[in-house]
């Protein structure tokens, strides 16, 4: 009834007779033996165990050698990102990471996503730079999987493919959100419809929900329904139904309600509805039928029966396909560079020490860049003082829950406040670029496989072992590194120098960071999205902001406040225009147009018509011509909220003529379309086209709107003033004694 949005006596459970499954009596007394024999066979039949299967892993062309393709695309690929040349370092870590993938049996792993992530990037769908720890494997930059010298940045492959922990690959790739149903449909035509399905989701009942639902199936009036689900105070409803709360006296109030809880409490947790994981691909090299069930959503698209967590343990491949949208506002602001300027941005050869674009972090101008927005991130990087692109992937891993802790420390210890101190000297070399303080996963690693002798595989099973907070392991693995494990290969710190206590204190301290320390690579990635929004800023800043603008065009608010930034920057911003404005926020002569989209109570389909029309046939002329063009798409309450946002002030008459003459426009219109219809004629098709201006709709002799009034129009349609502000005459005071504005609490 919940699905049907049905009350209760609104409908009866279908009841069948005759064929129905046999209880045991009834078995026992049948009397045919065939029936018996049947019964019993498919009894027999129905006992399915679902088991983990190898070699599941989807193929990339079973024609060609994997290994020596792979091979060979990363080798070009080296020789392309170094322009030839080499190094020995570079080529021996290429050959020891295609020498793991190999042994690993993920060559064609590596091929599919090689393979997706080119077609994505000939069709024009931005790809990420890199996410997690796949940054900090050099085949992925080799293929362009990823963006980031892994070598460069110091990056640890064994952090992301572990030859002694043997555990599916995880390449998760950011594509442009809007783009990204178009790579998916990709791989699922090209590997077909069964070996690259969609992830089922299971919805369920929360409590608020499932009070919601059962409410409406009772027919309790939905204030009080309402009332009850803001009651709930905590996460399940057996908890929040506590003696004296507000929940439990709403509940006690009436005998209907009761029912309402005793029903709900039985739900709560339930499936509530099927829905498809919003990133989610499952790959596999035979139809995915074979190794579990299958259901085929509304939209005709095969989606895993099992939920994500038992996919793996069966031996399937899950793939993230991400859609980032601060990609998006990328991808757009490189579409109005090309087309306003004619240059085509590739990030490729832009260096990552540009002066300028690292300037916007140093001068703290970062409102619209990837993840440096929110006002305690600029409080941090006011102190931090940006000097390079380290900087900023520093800033970001430090920037979080546990590791903000120190940010005080590494800023004294960064300006030569506070001496760095190391545990040991050995510490030295992996903990100076982050003054002594534990960062990145990366650095644990590299401690016990200095200190210790453990090598990185083994690091790496310690490194989760720790962030898990797994005690066992990690009392085992303290044994190990302090004392080491001949049977494991690891030296310990007292072979190598090192006094049991300060072995124990680094443990202890590894330990400490461990809970909150950062994926380096993930930084690393992430950090270029960063520098990549940054650098547009500065170079194209009139592009960038409209296309900020317009990838937050439904929260007015926050237009409101980018409206502020563009002032601050010397940016002009016009208002919407019918005749030169385009859905979102564009480019005009070096100015912003204010998007069309923001206007309230008018749809894409509408806006998309009226810049067709407009591009096909020419600019409108007047209001008439205006409505008559836009007819039937255009409803009366639409060009109302034209005229109050000021988008129709290049036709002729001011706004309140224009208000005070639209409807009996739009009655007209329709009237004559109506007699067209009809086949009908008037005597004033009759007359000449000079005598037909006399009969037309005039605007009447008024004069336009106060000031306190447009402003008022242009609030309720847009969500901001725009052409002003009722309190611009105060703006100087205001400015000298306010030591806050309302965006800082944000």
């Amino acid at each position: 009834m919940i699905k049907d949005d049905k009350k209760l006596g609104e409908m009866e459970l279908n009841t069948y007779t005759g064929k129905h499954l046999l209880n045991k009596e009834e078995f026992n007394n049948l009397t045919n033996d065939i029936v018996r024999s049947n019964m019993k066979y498919i009894c027999d039949e129905c006992n399915v165990t679902f088991e983990k299967r190898d070699g599941l892993l989807p193929i990339y062309n079973k024609d060609v050698d994997s290994f020596e393709y792979l091979n060979s695309l990363c080798n070009k690929g080296l020789n392309r990102r170094l322009s030839g040349n080499v190094s020995k370092e570079y080529q021996d870590r290429l050959n020891y990471e295609l020498d793991v993938i190999n042994k690993m049996g993920f060559c064609d792993y590596f091929l599919v996503v090689w393979d997706y992530v080119k077609y994505a990037k000939f069709n024009n769908v931005l790809v990420g730079p890199g996410r997690g720890s796949a940054a900090g494997s050099l085949v992925s930059y080799c293929l362009g999987i990823t963006d980031v010298d892994p070598i460069k940045y110091d990056l640890l492959f064994e952090r992301f493919l572990n030859p002694e922990r043997v555990t599916m690959p995880d390449i998760d790739i950011d594509f442009d959100s809007e783009k990204r149903g178009l790579v998916t449909d990709y791989v699922m035509n090209k590997y077909g419809e069964k070996r690259a399905i969609g992830i089922i989701t299971f919805n369920t009942l929360g409590a608020k929900q499932v009070i919601r639902d059962i409410g409406r199936v009772l027919n309790i009036s939905l204030p009080i329904i309402d009332e009850i689900a803001k009651a709930i105070a905590t996460k399940n409803l057996k908890d929040s139904y506590v003696v004296g709360s507000k929940f439990h006296r709403l509940i006690n109030s009436n005998p209907d309600y009761i029912k309402l809880y005793n029903a709900s409490v039985k739900l709560e947790g339930l499936p509530r509805h099927i829905s498809v994981h919003a990133a989610g691909v499952v790959m596999s090299n035979i139809d995915i039928d074979e190794v579990i069930p299958l259901y085929k959503n509304p939209l005709g698209m095969y989606v895993s029966a099992f939920s994500k967590d038992y996919l793996e343990p069966l031996g399937l491949l899950k793939m993230d396909f991400l859609g980032l949208d601060n990609l998006t506002l990328i991808s757009n602001v490189i579409e109005e560079i090309r087309k306003n300027e004619g240059i085509n941005i590739s990030f490729e050869k832009i260096p990552l020490d540009d002066k300028k674009t690292l300037k916007v972090f140093r001068d703290v101008d970062t409102d619209g860049i990837f993840q440096f927005e929110s006002v305690g991130m600029k409080r941090f990087l006011s102190k931090l003082k940006v000097n390079s692109f380290d900087d900023i992937a520093t800033a970001l891993a430090l920037y979080r829950p546990g590791p903000m802790d120190n940010i005080d420390l590494f800023i004294a210890r960064r300006e030569g406040r506070e001496r760095v101190d190391y545990i040991h000297p050995d510490l030295e070399d992996i903990l100076k670029p982050t003054y002594g303080i534990i960062i990145y996963q990366e650095q644990i690693m590299q401690i016990v496989r200095k200190m210790a002798s453990y090598s990185y595989g083994e690091a790496d099973i310690l490194r989760r072992a720790m962030s898990k907070k797994k005690q066992a392991v990690m009392e085992k693995e303290r044994k190990n590194f302090v004392y080491g494990n001949e049977e494991e290969g690891v030296d310990g710190c007292i072979k190598r120098g090192i006094d049991e206590a300060t072995a124990n204190k680094i443990y202890d301290e590894m330990i400490d960071f461990a809970k909150y320390a950062f994926n380096k690579s993930h930084a690393a990635a992430y950090a270029v999205v960063s520098y990549q929004t940054a650098y547009l800023k500065y170079y194209y800043p009139v592009e960038f902001m409209a296309a900020l603008m317009t990838s937050v065009i439904d929260f007015p608010n926050k237009v409101a406040e980018y409206i502020l930034v563009c002032r601050q920057m010397g940016i002009k911003i016009l208002p919407p225009d019918v005749n030169c404005g385009m859905y979102g926020f564009s480019v005009d002569n070096g100015a912003i147009r204010y998007g069309l989209s923001a206007i309230k109570s008018v749809g894409r389909p509408v806006i998309e018509s009226l810049v067709r029309e407009r591009e096909e046939n020419g600019q409108y002329r007047s209001l008439k011509d205006f409505m008559e063009r836009n007819s039937p798409q255009m409803n009366k309450r639409a060009v109302e909220n034209f005229i109050k946002a000021g988008a129709l002030d290049c036709l002729d008459g001011n706004r309140r003529q224009k208000m005070l003459v639209y409807q009996k426009i739009s009655d007209s219109i329709s009237q004559d379309k109506k007699n067209s219809l009809a086949g009908q004629m008037s005597l004033f098709d009759l007359v000449s086209e000079e005598d037909k201006k006399e009969f037309e709709i005039r605007m009447p002799d008024v004069e336009e709107f106060g000031k306190e009034e447009l402003l008022g129009y242009e609030k309720e349609v847009l969500g901001i003033y725009l052409s002003g502000h009722p309190l611009e005459n105060y703006r100087e005071m205001m400015e000298k004694t306010i030591s806050a504005k309302t965006s800082d609490f944000q």
